[in-house]
């Protein structure tokens, strides 16, 4: 029994919609409240996890109705086509919701901007009504870096020999030829962009709240619309894919999902690096393509053929989800062999939704922050940003097919824990070589941030698995639903949690907290004995032999 590739790849269209909605909004969403509401990263990340709470309940609730549902087209194709649907209609409107505080918000920081940058020394009064001139700001940004190193790394400016009046110096004479030399860049740009968005909470959006209260009311039925069929979609693989394959199916449904990552990639990169707030044509070109990928599913995924393709292969080699009972002794010792195994798969189930919780709460921690961490703390523009990332997306991409057959080898288990462990190198590496705006800190950061790429893949190929592993044929959309439970769960709190660490100890420790979250990871999936791959079983006993059957 082999997997068809190709058929899953077909399947994992469903998925690839997904992914071209969240690849667009991690990236972009953070920014938008950034540049458009001048957040704090704690506040930034209290919004960017608050949309996950909603999930909690969705997803179980919406994967537990998909496993009922009767209809000519299956169980999943409805909520797939409908929930796109809808998402497509209001995706545009959260960018939209933003653009008239945005507009604002940019002339701000460019009167500010302006300000700090002309020596001529002309005035500028803040929110406090207090009056500065250029060299006045510097000096101001230089004293707040002793307690917030957002405003002025000052350790940063030791290690590198640069006292107070070198850094005034350097940031007096930041501009020449009408453009930022590199030391200005890596030593003050950071702290002012810092401060502009300070000023715009302070003079906009506090004294203006309805602009984001608009915001947060259009994302949230956008995000209701997601949730109706998130479920759906991922449970319609393990519907048409027997159990011991479903390791190397999810690798391929990966696969297609990070073809939609890609999609999403290459639209905000390019449409970014024009101009780096057009958010509406972003949006707007995702809905697009999200609305293409939806006709390519329903042209070519039929799935009631397909479940009944799959259900035909497990009777055939006999692969059923019945529960292993003592072929020996009498009834009692049967009835007990088979309370104590259905006691210890639910054991391995809570250790293994543990992991994946604390997993997710490492990783989604970096990449709900990581346009925020590339253009504040690295400070590359935006389109830049967004190519370091696309390029670990990418080439960590040519892992998918060998992970799946690697699962198949050393098993799920194993698999996952080899990822955990690239996960906590790479963010230990990335918190000790690349967290300031020097020359060689982006190269180093993309060096170690395509190792993580390969650790989320090996983990996220087969943790799903495990899960669906240990589900009946009639309860994948509800533990489809758990699974869910755990990454989002992770996802409501991580995104406030890194922030007060990033708003306190400062932007690089984001990736030690990561690390610390991933090695708990591991922990917990030691624990786990059951939902690990098993062999495809023999069709008959010739074959068992080595025969012809």
């Amino acid at each position: 029994m082999k997997l068809d590739y190709k058929k899953t790849l077909k399947v994992g269209t469903a998925f690839a919609i997904i992914m071209v909605f969240w690849t667009a909004y991690d990236y972009v969403v953070p920014l938008l409240l950034e540049n458009a509401f001048g957040l704090s990263n704690s506040a930034r990340g209290l919004i960017m996890g608050l949309d996950n709470l909603l999930s909690l309940f969705m997803l179980p609730l919406f994967g537990k109705i998909s496993d009922k549902l009767v209809s000519k087209y299956g169980k999943r194709t409805p909520f797939i086509v409908a929930g796109t649907l809808i998402t497509v209609m209001l995706m545009v409107f959260v960018p939209v919701s933003a653009n008239r505080q945005l507009d604002k918000s940019l002339a701000l920081r460019e009167e500010i901007t302006d300000t700090f940058t002309d020596t001529a020394n002309y005035g500028y009064t803040d929110n406090r009504g207090v009056a500065f001139d250029a060299g006045a700001l510097y000096a101001m940004l230089y004293e707040k870096g002793a307690e917030n190193s957002d405003y002025c790394d000052r350790d940063f400016l030791k290690a590198n020999g640069i006292d107070r009046d070198a850094y005034l110096e350097i940031a007096l004479n930041g501009k020449q030829d009408g453009k930022f030399t590199s030391d200005y860049v890596k030593y003050v740009k950071t702290g002012i962009n810092n401060y502009a968005s300070e000023q715009v909470y302070e003079t906009i959006t506090k004294k203006e709240p309805f602009g984001l209260i608009l915001y947060m009311v259009i994302l949230l039925f956008v995000l209701v619309a997601m949730a109706t069929f998130r479920s759906p979609a991922v449970a319609l693989m393990p519907d048409v894919t027997p159990k011991p394959l479903r390791s190397q199916a999810n690798a391929m449904i990966s696969l297609a999902g990070g073809a939609g990552g890609a999609i999403a990639f290459l639209i905000y990169t390019i449409v970014l690096s024009v101009n780096p707030t057009a958010y509406t044509l972003v949006f707007g070109l995702a809905a697009f393509a999200m609305l293409l990928l939806m006709i390519a599913f329903i042209l070519l995924v039929k799935e009631k053929k397909l479940v009944a393709e799959c259900e035909t292969l497990c009777a055939e080699y006999g692969i059923t989800d019945d529960e292993p009972t003592n072929a020996g002794g009498d009834s009692k010792g049967v009835l007990t062999d088979a309370v104590k195994y259905k006691k210890a798969k639910f054991a391995s189930f809570l250790l293994i939704l543990a992991s994946i919780f604390m997993w997710f709460m490492g990783y989604n921690a970096v990449s709900s922050n990581l346009s925020i961490y590339l253009t504040k703390t690295l400070g590359l523009e935006a389109g830049l940003g967004g190519l370091v990332s696309g390029l670990s997306m990418g080439v960590s991409a040519i892992a998918f097919i060998p992970v799946g057959l690697l699962a198949a080898k050393i098993g799920r288990r194993k698999s996952i824990i080899i990822g955990f462990a690239l996960a906590i190198i790479s963010f230990v590496m990335i918190f000790l070589f690349a967290s300031n705006a020097d020359a060689i800190a982006p190269v180093l950061f993309t060096v170690f941030y395509l190792l993580s790429g390969f650790g989320l893949i090996i983990s996220n190929v087969n943790t799903f698995p495990m899960v669906v592993e240990l589900s009946s044929k009639n309860s994948v959309g509800v533990y489809t639903g758990w699974y869910y439970t755990a990454t989002m769960s992770a996802q409501a709190v991580t995104p406030f949690v890194a922030g007060l660490i990033m708003d306190f100890a400062g932007n690089k420790y984001l990736f030690l907290y990561s690390a610390v979250c991933v090695v708990a990871a591991i922990a917990l999936m030691l624990f786990v004995r059951h939902g690990d791959s098993k062999a495809v079983p023999p069709k008959s006993k010739l074959e068992l032999l080595g025969g012809d059957d």
